[in-house]
């Protein structure tokens, strides 16, 4: 194992360019299709630098929110097994399993500590309702994301709020 980091060579930038990309994409649509999957009222969703965000009226069950962190890190770890440690790898790495090993958990720890973090949060102060909506709208808006209401959303707004989708974001902005 001495001098590994010498025998580390990128035989294709470009396509070390594209693993990294693919990387982050295929982790983000894991997290889109945990989203797809549950069966609520959906009151919107926003398209912003950290992604694409959905904004449901109750809050996912515990098995729920682990599984949206379980299976994000998972694909992550096989993305990044299969791009660095097999013939496609656009890196020459050594085959060392503990090297292996301490590559994959950084990238899966790199990608996955935010939403270990959100779900220690939700475990430990869950919020439901109308806390849980005016949350989830003050990040989106501190994110810079661009927010769209479903007509549920815009009826749940009107009936709980009494404003607009509009008046409530310029009054949380």
């Amino acid at each position: 194992m001495p001098g590994a980091l010498a025998k580390i060579h990128v035989t294709n930038v470009t396509g070390l360019i594209v693993l990294l990309v693919m990387w982050v994409v295929l982790f983000k649509c894991a997290h889109v299709l945990m989203m797809l999957t549950r069966h609520e009222p959906l009151l919107g969703w926003a398209i912003g630098p950290f992604g694409i965000s959905v904004m449901f009226l109750h809050e996912p069950s515990l098995l729920y929110i682990w599984f949206d962190v379980v299976i994000p890190a998972c694909v992550s770890g096989i993305v990044l097994y299969t791009g660095l440690f097999t013939s496609l790898s656009p890196l020459v790495l050594p085959h060392y399993p503990f090297l292996e090993m301490l590559v994959i958990i950084g990238g899966v720890a790199l990608t996955s500590t935010g939403d270990v973090y959100n779900a220690l949060r939700d475990m430990r102060h869950p919020l439901w309702g109308e806390a849980r909506v005016l949350r989830s709208i003050q990040f989106l808006r501190a994110t810079w994301a661009r927010i769209h209401f479903t007509p549920f959303g815009y009826s749940y707004l009107n009936d709980h709020f009494g404003a607009s989708p509009t008046d409530l974001l310029q009054v949380l902005s």
